[in-house]
């Protein structure tokens, strides 16, 4: 029998042009079993296929880009039709600014963090490194700023906080200056600018890993998605109906860091000595319980065919009783 980590892997029946989803058994096998999941980082909708094939009764997909709605809406119409998905714009950080949304408790709910595949490939959104592309990186109307402003417009500090926070760029400090000294005499309007900035600062043999990293770092920034992220979790924690699942894919270390710190502690009981009158450590009994020990991650022969499955990381969280 062939090694299930080597064997190849076929392409996902859940992938489109748009974005080809990954860790999708994982997920399956998480929240398959659900009534009512919340979705809400639709994307092009493959993880909501796939929930809806494995028998979920309905999905409600919620996604800040408008282009995922329509993509997923009309990849997934005869659900639309049979009154088992639903898609809304908005922010998963802000769920109760969408009115359609506010009363419900969900039996899962997936987040699929990061940028899907279109987004990537729309050089109009200047999400990418290539040549030309403009500094947008909004993957919203509701994103407060587009690259160039924040690349124009943040100071010294801000700027360095956004690569050594979010790039893990021990020399920020020298990105930033270069930054700040370039933008005085010529403002940052398209990518060429940005990879000009990052080779001045780190030499003219810096390369493609370096920008993905750090224009990365400039999309986390521009679209708040570390504080987006933080914001959320406990929000969407009690949206769970009793035993329902939390399930997170992150792609980035500190938004994988955040998760695996949340579902910890809401898996605490109070540790305070057993003759203690009252608790004060603010632990009490504990929400839930982690599914995950550790991340999953994606195979190798998933990997082969989608190769930004290879930083995913899903963890998973149920509420109790």
């Amino acid at each position: 029998m062939a090694d299930r980590s080597t064997a190849p892997h076929p392409r996902n029946a859940w992938d489109t042009d748009y974005h080809a989803p990954a860790l999708t058994e994982s997920v399956i096998e998480l929240l398959g079993n659900s009534t009512l999941v919340l979705d809400g980082t639709l994307g092009g909708g493959g993880h909501a296929a796939a929930l809806l094939d494995a028998g979920v009764q309905r999905v409600l997909g919620l996604d800040r880009d408008p282009d995922a709605l329509v993509s997923a809406s009309a990849r997934l119409s005869g659900a639309v039709a049979a009154g088992r998905f639903a898609a809304y714009q908005g922010n998963y950080a802000h769920l109760d600014r969408v009115a359609d949304l506010t009363d419900l408790r969900f039996n899962g709910i997936l987040l699929d963090l990061g940028i899907s595949s279109h987004q990537i490939d729309d050089a109009s959104r200047g999400f990418s490194f290539r040549e030309g592309a403009p500094l947008d990186m909004r993957m919203g109307a509701d994103a407060p700023r587009t690259a160039a402003a924040l690349l124009n417009e943040a100071d010294l500090l801000e700027l360095t906080r956004v690569f050594r926070e979010y790039a893990d760029e021990p020399r920020a400090p020298r990105l930033a200056r270069e930054i700040v000294r370039r933008r005085a005499t010529h403002a940052f309007a398209t990518s060429d600018d940005l990879v000009g900035a990052i080779r001045a600062s780190f030499g003219p043999r810096t390369g493609p890993p370096e920008f993905a990293r750090l224009f990365q770092a400039v999309r986390i920034g521009v679209n708040n998605e570390m504080e987006d992220l933080a914001r959320a979790l406990p929000g969407l924690r009690d949206r769970l109906a009793p035993r329902g699942i939390l399930a997170v894919i992150a792609y980035h270390s500190g938004e994988d860091r955040q998760v695996k710190h949340a579902v910890r502690d809401w898996s605490e009981d109070c540790i305070c000595p057993p003759r203690h009158p009252m608790c004060t450590c603010g632990g009490g009994r504990a929400l839930g319980t982690v599914l995950t020990r550790r991340a999953i991650t994606a195979e190798a022969g998933e990997i082969a065919v989608n190769p930004r499955a290879r930083s995913a990381k899903l963890r998973a969280w149920q509420k109790a009783e």
